[in-house]
């Protein structure tokens, strides 16, 4: 599938399964201990706050650490600041713009930064409560959206529709980001740098502890 399309299609820069020099360097950049004093790049202030609350509501801490522990937000905002195109970075302001305006409608509140995580988790939970016929529908609005934008022409995405496409690819993006942390990566996962004995039929739990492998 041509990539320019495939991107279109999702909505957001869904081609960051190739691992490129930028992205490496952004994977190394995010790591580390928790950025206690964060300033968004891509994003602003307020939208940088409700991004952290996102996050942690699709990843929270449990025995294991929170997307926001291993920096996923950082990490997101610095994918889209450095390595969207205009039009992926164009798409992701305007349908965060729609999420959090639903939420800031919903809990009666005027700045997107004092949003509760109370107050963004249903919004996200509706988000993403669709059938696989209305998400056919709706992947099918947002590529003729896109199309129609590279194409020069004036057009609008439904508010349902754009909320979708934000959630959806956030969560897409959380959890690739929690997955490839360094820490996630080497502690929470299966972790084997240097191949060893391949065991074709092997069972997961006497394996690696019914952990996924990191690599």
């Amino acid at each position: 599938m041509d990539r320019r399309k495939a991107l279109k299609n999702m909505g957001l820069a869904m081609g960051y399964t190739v691992a490129t020099p930028t992205l490496i360097s952004l994977f190394q950049s995010c790591k580390g201990e928790q950025i206690v004093e964060w300033t968004p790049i891509f994003f602003n202030k307020n939208e940088g706050a409700p991004l952290i609350k996102l996050v942690d509501i699709i990843l929270p801490k449990t025995e294991t650490p929170s997307a926001s522990d291993v920096n996923v937000h950082a990490f997101i905002d610095r994918f889209a600041d450095e390595v969207m195109e205009k039009e992926q970075q164009d798409f992701v302001r305007m349908s965060m713009g729609k999420f959090l305006d639903k939420a800031l409608a919903d809990s009666g509140k005027e700045n997107v930064g004092d949003l509760t995580a109370e107050d963004l988790e249903p919004v996200l939970a509706n988000a993403l409560k669709n059938t696989k016929e209305d998400e056919a529908k709706m992947f099918e609005s947002i590529s003729s959206y896109n199309d129609a934008i590279a194409e020069g022409k004036t057009t609008t995405l439904d508010d349902e529709t754009s909320r979708f496409a934000f959630a959806n690819n956030l969560r897409g993006m959380t959890i690739w980001g929690y997955k490839t942390s360094e820490y996630v990566g080497e502690e929470v996962l299966a972790y084997l740098p240097v191949p060893g004995e391949f065991i074709a039929c092997g069972d997961t739990q006497e394996l690696t502890g019914g952990k996924a492998w990191s690599l």
